[in-house]
């Protein structure tokens, strides 16, 4: 009795065991929230007990950029997904330093990402260098973390600094869309910022103009949709590009009935 008793019990443990490897085998490795993003840099925001880590669609160039944040708790490795992030980006220029136009993120992630974006308004160079100064606050606790960033030239300007023939205002543009121009109709979007020292306010004054053109072949294209104010600065609409190769965006900016500006455009080649 006693032998068939000891056997019950190491077949019980046996099984056990062997559930439980079972079950480990069977887990499934934690989705990584950001694959197919490039990693740009990554920090610690210690006050608030935070990794940071700082993801683009690829390297920063000069230009509207896309970024997206991921946070993990320092000490637990944890993902979070509720907290406030502020940006500040600066360029050291030596003798001066300036800031850039910037969306913070919303303080609660999408899909484990906090996305928000810089308009870098120039590439780095010998005599500047780019840096982000982020703040995170979640559960009562504050952390700061400064980052260098490199930000390249792109092959085709992205951002356009400007003053207002209509009332003098310093102003950027900056192309956001499309992103991955097609033949046919592509939606349009571009963001317009005020210059004011240190600050960059939205801009949702302007009523803007397109009028595309391939300037090697001396033809636009029919069926655009002037871009309007959705909100943030951001204006949209629709470009057709009846075939590839080199378009030139030209851009009317009004304020009211007066002209801001007439000569402004973006190239999209491809």
């Amino acid at each position: 009795m006693k032998r068939q008793f000891l056997s019950v019990i190491f077949i019980a443990a046996g099984a056990l065991i062997l559930a439980s490897g079972c079950k480990k085998d069977s887990l499934e490795p934690e989705e990584d929230p950001a694959a197919g993003l490039h990693q740009i840099v990554s920090g610690y925001a210690i006050g608030a007990a935070v990794k940071l880590e700082l993801y683009g669609n690829g390297p920063l160039s000069a230009g509207y950029t896309p970024l997206f944040f991921v946070l993990y708790d320092s000490v637990t490795n944890q993902l979070i997904e509720d907290a406030a992030i502020e940006l500040r980006p600066m360029m050291n220029m030596g003798a001066m330093e300036h800031s850039a136009p910037f969306e913070n993120p919303a303080n609660k992630a999408v899909d484990k990402l906090f996305p928000g974006s810089v308009t870098f308004i120039m590439a780095t160079m010998e005599m500047g260098s780019w840096r982000l100064e982020i703040t995170v606050r979640r559960a009562g606790k504050e952390g700061r973390v400064s980052v260098p960033v490199t930000v390249s030239e792109p092959p085709y300007g992205r951002v356009r600094s400007f003053v207002s023939k209509a009332n003098g205002d310093k102003l950027i543009a900056a192309y956001i869309e499309p992103s991955k121009p097609k033949v046919g109709v592509n939606d349009m979007e571009i963001a317009i910022y005020r210059s004011q020292g240190m600050d960059f306010p939205a801009d949702s004054s302007m009523t803007v103009t397109l009028t595309p053109e391939m300037p090697s072949m001396g033809h636009g294209s029919p069926n655009n949709v002037d871009p309007v104010h959705i909100g943030n600065g951001h204006y949209r609409g629709k470009v057709n590009f009846t075939m590839t190769g080199l378009w030139q965006l030209n851009l009317g900016l009004f304020l009211e009935d007066a002209v801001a500006a007439d000569d402004l455009f973006f190239e999209v080649n491809f």
